[in-house]
């Protein structure tokens, strides 16, 4: 069934899997100490321009894990949008591996405002409360919004003058930097991140992921972190070596550019199509349409995509690297025909 419901179900792009195939002879260290995990490493801090702490990882959920590890402690918390996927969709696994508190806060639109924060931040009750020690963010959010370079900054200085660190959560994070026609480096450590989830698998990996410390003394027990977390890869060039490959002339850039491109053709050939309405303006490759009911589940019937919210009959669609073009144009032909009818 074709379908829009996640840049999960795509594939893997071509020349990941050829570089996974290139170092699939011989026989090398392993848990990281091989020379294709070194090169890896090292186009990474090249291509943020910083000399960064890197791990790979093989879940996204795992790598936030890893990442969240290394700067909180059980008596700490976590401040997140209440649409964070740290707090909605990874089953309390942050909760249950650090044994620290998540604390969600309202958003608007899946985004966090310094003046969100006020109230967390404000001085606590001694040890009957959990002590605020990071802001996480999503980029792009769950609702497919933006942060820009400036409104990162702001999360960070406020982070920092508080003792916090400042994490994203990057698994969509080549989308935000396409769709933002930016560097790597000004949506992160230029702009105050201290550590980045950054994620491959729903750009063209074959469940890759990578943490990057851009304050590398943050880092002193994420190592440890990821070996408890289950997240260290035996065999780990075959991580590194689709990192290469995707570090590689910007393919990363090139991957999420298209999957934008097809979630921008998908909402201009909606656009006037009756009744139908984006929740959000589209800003990457996921877009949230307010269907009628009736529609929406007839488009279901024939096309792959999730009901983001029952009672407002919200769907979520989202393209990816290899969405075709023509299954775009025949999805909105769909949408048409199912709204007119209605």
């Amino acid at each position: 069934m074709p379908g829009f419901a996640s840049d999960n179900t795509s594939g893997v792009h071509p020349r990941v899997l050829a570089a996974i195939t290139a170092v699939n002879k011989d026989h090398v260290p392993a848990y990281g100490d091989d020379p294709h995990t070194a090169r890896a490493i090292k186009r990474l801090r090249e291509a943020f321009d910083a000399d960064a702490e890197v791990l790979f990882c093989f879940g996204g959920t795992g790598a936030n894990v890893v990442a969240l590890a290394s700067l909180v402690r059980q008596h700490e918390a976590v401040l997140c949008a209440d649409t964070a996927h740290i707090w909605n969709d990874e089953c309390g696994a942050p909760e249950r591996f650090l044994g620290s508190k998540l604390i969600a806060l309202p958003s608007r639109d899946g985004k966090l405002r310094p003046s969100d924060l006020e109230v967390a931040l404000r001085p606590g009750r001694g040890v009957h409360r959990a002590v605020p020690r990071v802001i996480s963010i999503t980029q792009p959010t769950e609702w497919g919004t933006l942060y820009t370079a400036g409104e990162i900054r702001a999360l960070a200085d406020l982070a920092h003058e508080h003792g916090l660190a400042l994490h994203v959560d990057g698994a969509r994070y080549a989308n935000a930097v396409a769709a933002l026609d930016c560097s790597l480096a000004d949506l992160s450590h230029r702009a105050g991140v201290d550590v980045l989830s950054f994620g491959g698998t729903k750009n063209g990996l074959l469940g890759a992921e990578a943490v990057l410390w851009f304050d590398r003394a943050r880092a002193d027990t994420a190592a440890f972190a990821r070996k408890q977390a289950m997240q260290l890869a035996s065999k780990m060039r075959f991580l590194a070596a689709q990192f290469e490959a995707y570090m590689e002339d910007e393919l990363w850039r090139r991957l999420a550019g298209h999957a934008n491109a097809m979630a921008a053709r998908l909402a201009t050939r909606v656009a006037d199509v009756p009744g139908l309405e984006f929740v959000h303006p589209p800003s990457c490759n996921l877009l949230f349409p307010r269907l009628d009911h009736e529609a929406l589940e007839t488009l279901q019937a024939a096309f792959y995509f999730y009901t983001w919210d029952e009672r407002a009959a919200i769907a979520r669609w989202i393209t990816s690297f290899d969405t075709d073009p023509a299954d775009v144009d025949d999805f909105a032909v769909a949408v048409r025909s199912a709204m007119t009818n209605v």
